[in-house]
């Protein structure tokens, strides 16, 4: 039919001007082509950053998979990356690797140690088994070159308060039955976390990380420094036995009140002196090797400040028997846990607590992940490769299953501050985290029952140093928000920061995520739509909020450009949107206000940006149209794409309209308008 020679096809050629036009040119889709093909493991080449080329275009055109064999190995270099790392890895690589393996290794140590015991009420060697088993599946599953994974604090405090709780709520338990639980728990945690991570991978639903806006996690982050540093501070002062005997299950703001009555009364002074003499020395040093940094001195970089202070203070503890003036020191700890050191992580002692838990490993594997990814991406971007979210999810979940068959575990992620120090000291694939796992598998051996006397309250003092890390990333942000008037992130991280300090982690991490869901559905609920206006003395027709001298030069008619794809979302705002810019024109108006233009007689839709439409937008645009046809305004669309186009002609939004109103650009559009209206003033 004639109404058919004026659809727009794909290839058209824009009579927008390009420099305020969304429109894509088919040259302008091959990035997202090769965005697409990497997620699916064959992304763009790394050549040029030192690679092997086994991911280079020229790799994958001559291995196109043409027999079984073929499509195997293809297959494999994304779900097990380790097959093409390990083939190609060079000795050249070794000495870097190995350095920064002993330096993670070095800090790794205590860190899990003081997280299993100050955090999440386990034993040390629930921690270093987190150190270590984890690291080495992610090694060959994983798709980050220099990611450390381990236990986080974060991850750890919420273990450590679903133990408290559990522990807490079964009475006339002892010490012993106590530990046993609170293992059994941490089993459940991990094995839960780790089948939540796996699967989430496995449906490739990795694009979870942009769900929490940087606002939002900042005030998770802050609020959980907080909560961790006022836990601290109660064994640095031992104030231990005495909160556990008055309230074992305080929230944050009890804690600090009785922090606050306590301190300088029932402190004991020794523990005391031990602790914050730790924390000095670790702070000091930490100052002094920034200074000599400073000073061109790189090699200091690699002594590991952590390390020597804890191994000092076990050394003056055994020595001056620090055990006997009253200072909580580590004990023993048992390798085997009754039943060997290997178990099934849902025997029947642990099943019980699977359904009690869940919320727990849900909210873990969430947090997890988000500090996960947001190390992969930062070390991917600085070496030049990409990363894949969906095998992350995989490989860390794959870690933590793996790791739960080992009574007691605990969760373990990719740590942002290891990962990034990984790499500073010379690690340049994931042979660093395997020699890592390995360093830490000759300690839980070797180096734990040697840590006997070590006190925990210098344990304390470690976290609090990591703790001290994170607050002073804070100022900054705070900053940048008050320098951009960013008042709603401003607000949401206040929201998160209040919600995780008045009431718990789990509450702090339920608010970040609803309020990020709405955030999200809000923002894609609102129609982006702009009136055009023509350049006077030409065909260019553009925003006329942005470009004051593009003229609405036909009276009645309003041009109206969406500028995005239509869903059931941002459609059900269009009809809203639609009728304030006809009334009030693209300036803000409160609905109060008397109309400042006339109605219109006459719509055009320029609808170039618009690639997709699902059905219940397209029903909802059916019942819009319905409504400007019943009060007899006459509707045009320019430029439909021909896949918009069929999905219009299904809705019957063709047939109502009519063919012969579809035009390739808003020149003929308008065109048929005038001449319409000059028509009918004849009449």
């Amino acid at each position: 039919m004639a109404g058919k020679s004026h659809h727009l096809l794909p290839d058209f050629t824009p009579t927008i001007s390009r420099a305020t036009s969304f429109v894509r040119t088919p040259g302008e889709s091959t990035p997202l082509l090769q965005e697409d093909s990497a997620e699916r493991g064959a992304g763009p080449s790394t050549k040029a950053h030192g690679s092997n080329g086994a991911n280079s275009p020229s790799t994958r055109s001559t291995e196109e998979p043409n027999t079984t064999w073929g499509w195997v190995k293809l297959r494999s270099r994304y779900y097990l990356p380790a097959t093409v790392w390990v083939p190609n890895y060079s000795l050249s690589q070794l000495s870097g690797d190995f350095l920064s393996a002993l330096t993670i290794a070095s800090i790794l140590i205590p860190q899990s140690m003081s997280y299993a015991t100050s955090l999440a009420k386990l034993d040390a060697a629930s921690g270093l088994f987190g150190a270590a088993i984890p690291g080495i599946v992610y090694a060959l599953l994983g798709s980050c070159r220099t990611l450390n994974v381990g236990p986080e604090a974060a991850l750890s405090l919420i273990v450590g308060q679903s133990v408290t709780a559990i522990v807490h709520d079964m009475e006339g338990l002892t010490h012993e039955q106590e530990m046993a639980i609170a293992l059994a728990l941490g089993t459940v945690i991990t094995f839960q976390v780790g089948l939540i991570s796996f699967v989430l991978g496995i449906v490739r639903l990795g694009f979870i990380d942009v769900v929490l806006s940087r606002a939002l996690l900042r005030g998770f982050v802050t609020a959980v420094a907080v909560v961790i540093m006022v836990e601290q501070l109660i064994p640095m002062f031992g104030l231990t036995a005495l909160a556990h005997t008055l309230n074992p299950t305080a929230g944050t703001i009890d804690k600090i009140v009785f922090l606050v009555e306590n301190a300088w009364t029932h402190a004991k002074p020794l523990t005391s002196a031990v602790a914050f003499g730790a924390l000095g020395t670790l702070v000091a040093m930490r100052f002094l090797k920034k200074l000599l940094q400073s000073y061109g001195w790189r090699w200091v970089i690699f002594v590991p400040e952590v390390f020597i202070v804890v191994v000092g203070a076990t050394i003056m503890s055994d020595a001056f028997e620090w055990h006997r003036l009253d200072v909580d020191v580590l004990g023993s700890v048992a390798m085997s846990r009754g039943g060997g050191l290997f178990e099934l992580p849902l025997g029947k002692h642990n099943a019980r607590f699977f359904k009690s838990t869940s919320s727990t490993a849900i909210l873990i594997a969430v947090a997890g992940f988000l500090d996960s990814i947001v190390a992969a991406k930062q070390s991917s971007a600085r070496f030049g490769y990409t990363i894949s979210p969906n095998r992350e999810l995989v490989a860390l979940g794959a870690g933590n299953l793996v790791n739960s068959f080992i009574p007691g575990s605990l969760p373990a992620y990719g740590a942002i501050t290891r990962s990034k120090l990984n790499a500073d000291t010379g690690a340049r694939s994931q042979m660093s985290s395997l020699i890592c796992s390995a360093f830490v598998l000759l300690a839980i051996f070797f180096l734990l029952p040697a840590l006997v006397y070590l006190p925990k309250c210098v344990l304390a003092a470690v976290v609090l140093l990591v703790v001290w890390s994170l607050l002073t990333e804070v100022p900054e942000d705070v900053e940048f928000y008050w320098k951009m008037s960013a008042w709603i992130d401003f607000a949401l991280m206040l929201l998160t920061f209040f919600a995780t300090v008045i009431w718990n982690v789990e509450v702090g991490i339920g608010v970040s995520v609803a309020v990020s869901l709405l955030l999200v559905v809000r923002n894609s609920s609102k129609a982006h739509i702009k009136i055009l206006g023509r350049l006077p003395g030409t065909e260019q027709w553009k925003p006329v909020d942005e470009n004051p001298e593009a003229e609405e030069d036909v009276q009645g008619v309003l041009i109206i450009r969406i500028r995005q794809n239509l869903d059931f979302a941002n459609t059900g705002y269009l009809r809203e949107r639609l009728r304030r810019v006809e009334l009030y024109g693209p300036s803000r108006a409160h609905p109060s206000e008397p109309p400042r233009r006339d109605e219109a007689t006459a719509l055009v839709f320029h609808m170039a940006d618009v690639e997709e439409i699902d059905a219940s937008a397209a029903q909802i645009f059916s019942e819009i149209l319905t409504t400007y046809k019943s009060r007899g305004v006459l509707v045009h669309f320019a430029q439909t794409r021909t896949g918009v186009y069929k999905s219009f002609e299904k809705a019957g939004i063709v047939k109502s309209v009519g063919e012969t109103n579809f035009h390739r650009d808003i020149s003929s559009a308008i065109a048929d308008i005038e001449q319409l209206q000059g028509g009918l003033m004849a009449r």
